[in-house]
């Protein structure tokens, strides 16, 4: 890549864009991650809850159980993505209002 190609790169609009697409992208992943880990977390309680209660002839269903679960991981995971992308886009703005520092 030469000096032209490269160039683009540094315009401050182009890099505070790229920023913004990182920040969102970042959290989209940490919103599944957690998501996900609470239903997890959640099936092997049901898991372990039903293998007790089985030995007592009692039943449980899988949907009582995750239910809550997924209710509790969308708010969850979406405070979290929230929180991450707030912070992520003030910062980015923030550095984005700085002045330049010139190119030697």
């Amino acid at each position: 890549m030469n000096r032209r190609q490269a160039r683009w790169f540094r315009e401050p609009a182009r890099q505070a864009r790229l920023a913004r697409i990182l920040w969102i992208v970042f959290a989209v992943v940490i919103w599944n991650v957690v998501f996900d880990r609470v239903l997890v977390l959640a099936g092997r309680e049901y898991v372990y809850a039903a293998t007790l209660a089985a030995r007592d002839g009692v039943y449980l269903f899988a949907k009582d159980w995750m239910a809550s679960a997924v209710a509790r991981g969308f708010w969850l995971a979406s405070a979290g993505a929230a929180l991450i992308l707030a912070a992520g886009l003030v910062l980015v703005s923030l550095a984005s209002k700085r002045p330049a520092e010139p190119e030697p």
